[in-house]
């Protein structure tokens, strides 16, 4: 387990989480182990008052129909043009993207980025291994990948944060970051580390 490494401002902060579809539990448990008050968004105000967004893993185009039936899509766009920090795993990946290869599927489109789904295959492809990733220190972290997504290209103010086979699978721009991964299925706690610390950037 890795050891924590957070300022003390990280206990006042409160977190939604998208609770739509997916690993809402996982990313829950996981902010809670760092001490991070969380709020599961299901309507807009439960956007009310929170000091950044996870979008957790699930089936992109069900949370893209959900987040318009539940009146969503447009007011968290708007929070995150606004400076709100989000982070997206997975599926939450797909949803920040401007661009989904061959999809005219329902995004926020915050990052400048172009995502190819389910692009390690289906189920039975999905895979483990252990990755170094330098923004997170010397250790490598163990990544999970269930039906991922990969960015495939991305414009010059994305910072590409981990690539593998070509394949960009952890990107930053701004406020918001995306991970074609589960750190939430792992007991590192680094992803969401780097998350919280780039909030407490955003939000100074």
């Amino acid at each position: 387990m890795i050891k924590k490494r957070l300022p003390v401002e990280v206990g006042k902060m409160r977190i939604g989480i998208l609770a739509l579809q997916g690993a809402v539990r996982e990313h829950r448990n996981m902010l809670h182990r760092l001490n991070v008050e969380t709020v599961d968004v299901l309507n807009p105000s439960d956007l009310d008052g929170i000091d950044g967004l996870i979008l957790p893993g699930g089936e992109s185009t069900t949370v893209g129909k959900l987040l318009v039936r539940y009146n969503l899509l447009e007011p968290i766009a708007e929070l995150g043009r606004k400076g709100l920090p989000i982070f997206g795993t997975c599926t939450g990946m797909i949803l920040l993207s401007k661009y989904i290869n061959n999809s005219e599927q329902y995004r926020l489109g915050l990052m400048d980025t172009y995502v190819e789904r389910n692009a390690f295959g289906r189920q039975l492809a999905s895979f483990e291994a252990d990755m170094a990733i330098p923004v997170l220190g010397d250790i490598p972290f163990h990544t999970v990948f269930i039906r991922a997504p990969y960015i495939d290209k991305v414009e010059s103010n994305v910072k590409i944060l981990l690539s593998w086979q070509d394949k960009i699978l952890f990107a930053e721009q701004d406020n918001f970051l995306a991970v074609a991964f589960h750190p939430e299925l792992t007991n590192d706690t680094r992803v969401h580390e780097y998350f919280l610390k780039n909030t407490i950037i955003c939000s100074t």
